[in-house]
């Protein structure tokens, strides 16, 4: 090979192994290094989150458990209500239904899942969903785990719905934003 194309070859190389080796899984970073069971209606440490200050959200397995790499809920509905259509810039969503049934809408596609039945949401496509059901429960996984739990808590702590402004600061703070209203029956 001629220098030239070695040099010019090397040089395009270099961004891309900049970032496999920001984005590549890291080895042993988890800081919980024995198992551990998290109960029915409890959350991993103790908080008590609650979606829309009524519907169950426990955290059952925390991005300190993973080294940020993975998060996991255990979401209760107790109504036919579900978040505003958004965007996850960093994390990618799994959601699996375990009893009743939900109306997911991501990107222009619409899908109605029931028990048993698991969606993946990739990161940086317009998402939401809604339950269509009494009562239902998700367990669903966000990968990397990001600012989630940090998200939920600050939400958790509100009173009343903060304005619009203070909404987009927060969900801007947590790498997300709200691109549109919550699906309606």
């Amino acid at each position: 090979m001629k220098r030239k194309e070695f040099l010019a070859s090397t040089l395009l190389a270099i961004p891309a192994l900049a970032f496999s080796e920001k984005t590549s899984p890291q080895k042993n970073k988890a800081s919980t290094k024995d198992p551990f069971i998290v109960g029915a209606g409890k959350s991993r440490f103790g908080e008590k989150v609650l979606f829309l200050g009524v519907h169950p959200n426990d955290l059952k397995i925390s991005s300190k458990d993973t080294g940020g790499q993975l998060s996991v809920y255990d979401y209760v509905g107790l109504g036919k209500v579900g978040p505003s259509l958004h965007i996850h810039f960093e994390q990618d969503e799994i959601f699996t239904v375990i009893e009743g049934s939900y109306r997911f809408v991501v990107g222009d596609a619409t899908h109605i899942l029931h028990p048993g039945e698991t969606i993946f949401l990739p990161r940086n496509i317009p998402h939401t969903w809604i339950q269509l059901t009494d009562k239902g429960r998700m367990i669903y996984f966000l990968q990397p785990a990001g600012k989630m739990e940090e998200f939920f808590s600050i939400m958790n702590k509100f009173k009343e719905r903060p304005s619009q402004e203070e909404m987009d600061r927060i969900h801007k703070e947590h790498n997300m934003k709200v691109v549109g209203p919550p699906l309606t029956l």
